[in-house]
């Protein structure tokens, strides 16, 4: 851990940093999934789920740099490649088999839904070890996130 001037205890900043370094990982693993999959649904779904996927989504890239930051202003080191994400990641791998456009709304629904769970979490978890910085960064994440999900939650409606 860096040596910084932030009057958290170090003790108190070296547990903390490890609450927003999860959360970095699984909001840089859920943008991969979301984005790519969709080319690989054939047929009419596909124009519905292209307009849904391409219109622009709240702001993963800010929530990104907003954790990284934190963690950095804290004294730790974001690690965002893939090699770090894919082994600090708290999300089920997610299946690469989907052509089926409703079972890859269903998937991306609960990868979302995972998502917002653990960020919930961490809004928790910082706030009982009192960082109270880590809580306020977190807490606007769930509501965009819980946006999102009803997004694709109104996909699955006509089951």
């Amino acid at each position: 851990m860096r040596r910084t001037r932030n009057d958290i205890a170090e003790n108190a900043r070296a547990g903390v940093i490890s609450i927003p370094s999860a959360r970095l990982a699984d909001v840089i693993d859920r943008e991969p999934a979301f984005r790519g999959n969709v080319r690989n649904v054939p047929g009419i779904p596909l124009v519905t789920l292209h307009a849904m996927f391409d219109a622009p989504q709240p702001r993963p890239a800010e929530h990104i740099d907003d954790l990284a930051e934190r963690i950095t202003a804290l004294g730790g080191t974001a690690m965002g490649s893939a090699q770090a994400v894919s082994t600090a990641t708290s999300l089920a791998p997610f299946p690469t088999d989907l052509v089926d456009g409703l079972r890859l709304v269903e998937a991306l629904a609960d990868r979302t839904a995972a998502l917002t769970r653990s960020v919930r979490q961490g809004i928790d978890e910082t706030a009982e070890i009192g960082d109270a910085g880590s809580a306020e960064l977190l807490t606007g994440h769930p509501r965009e996130l819980d946006k999102i999900l009803w997004l694709l939650e109104v996909h699955l409606e006509r089951r």
